[in-house]
């Protein structure tokens, strides 16, 4: 926690924010920010999202407000409507909300980070869950550490730590019911789909898929520093989009060709390419026999002399 907010505090007098549900994980890292940021020069102020999807919901928030007072913290109520109509469903929907109103406070206030919550757990289910989906290296990833100014400072700490540090410090952690509610992928990972690998495999497995996700994120970092410096040399504008040679795709391996597939589409028509997709376009480089333009999401790719160009659709 110290070294993740000394990386922070700048000059003294910055100002944190603290996600706060109430939950232990978020009241552990409340009561450690609070612990932490004054030897820093650092102002911390506890955040706590409503949406208002539960009965009650205004009730548990300002008793989160009160546990962080109760630490020594400013608190912040913030309400978040959720979007109903969200195409990744309810989870995606509120997260989204959730960081919305968390960055828009962190404006508000100046703020040079948003501490979050998330604990080696959630990063061994956000795997699990990424390896479910079959969408490939980026999706087990996982979370990172610190990316802009969101920093989850208990990544390397068990949930179950958390609750005995709740319990051995005398705070009462509130039970979001939602976290044992089996419609949601993620709650089914945790109570069933753990347990049963951790009771076969051994003890370790969290750790394990962890390290994984540090590792591959280690790697997706190498990929984007050789994309940076490759697309410069291969990519030209054209009238309608935007053109890469064929001659410098084809010339490299799979992984960085695929990958610079789904980075040319993502940085010019802010879409994502499934694997499928990105083969096909491939294909037009490695494996062209004349094939006519391939439909995708927001653009179209053909093959134009020595150039696969990518135009708006």
């Amino acid at each position: 926690m110290r070294r993740a907010l000394a990386a922070s505090a700048g000059t003294g007098g910055a100002t944190v924010v603290v996600a706060l549900s109430g939950g232990a994980d978020s009241l552990a890292l409340a009561a450690a920010a609070a612990f932490e940021a004054p030897k820093l020069g650092l102002r911390a102020v506890a955040a706590i999202v409503d949406h208002g999807l539960q009965d009650g919901s205004a009730d548990v928030a300002a008793a989160a407000a009160r546990a962080a007072e109760s630490l020594g913290l400013e608190a912040r109520i913030l309400a978040a409507a959720v979007d109903g109509d969200h195409p990744d469903g309810p989870e995606a929907a509120a997260r989204e909300a959730r960081y919305a109103a968390l960055e828009a406070l962190a404006d508000e206030l100046g703020a040079v980070g948003i501490l979050l919550g998330h604990t080696l757990d959630d990063q061994a289910e956000s795997v699990l869950l990424g390896l479910a989906r079959g969408s490939g290296a980026t999706s087990l990833q996982g979370m990172a550490g610190a990316s802009g100014r969101r920093i989850r400072p208990l990544l390397g700490v068990r949930r179950a730590t958390t609750r005995a540090f709740c319990a051995d410090s005398g705070l009462d952690p509130w039970e979001d019911p939602h976290n044992s509610d089996a419609r949601f992928a993620r709650v089914r990972v945790r109570t069933t789909v753990l347990p049963v690998l951790e009771a076969e495999l051994g003890p370790g497995v969290a750790e394990a898929l962890a390290r994984t996700a540090d590792q591959l994120r280690e790697d997706a970092d190498a990929f984007r520093k050789m994309i940076d410096e490759t697309i410069e040399d291969i990519v030209e504008h054209a009238e309608a989009g935007i053109s890469v040679s064929v001659a410098a795709l084809s010339a490299n391996p799979a992984a960085l060709r695929n990958r610079i597939i789904r980075h040319v589409v993502a940085s010019e028509f802010g879409t994502s390419l499934t694997r499928g997709q990105t083969l096909e376009v491939a294909r037009l480089s490695m494996d062209w026999s004349g094939q006519g333009p391939i439909d995708l999401p927001g653009c179209r790719a053909r093959r134009a002399g020595g150039r696969i160009v990518f135009e708006a659709r």
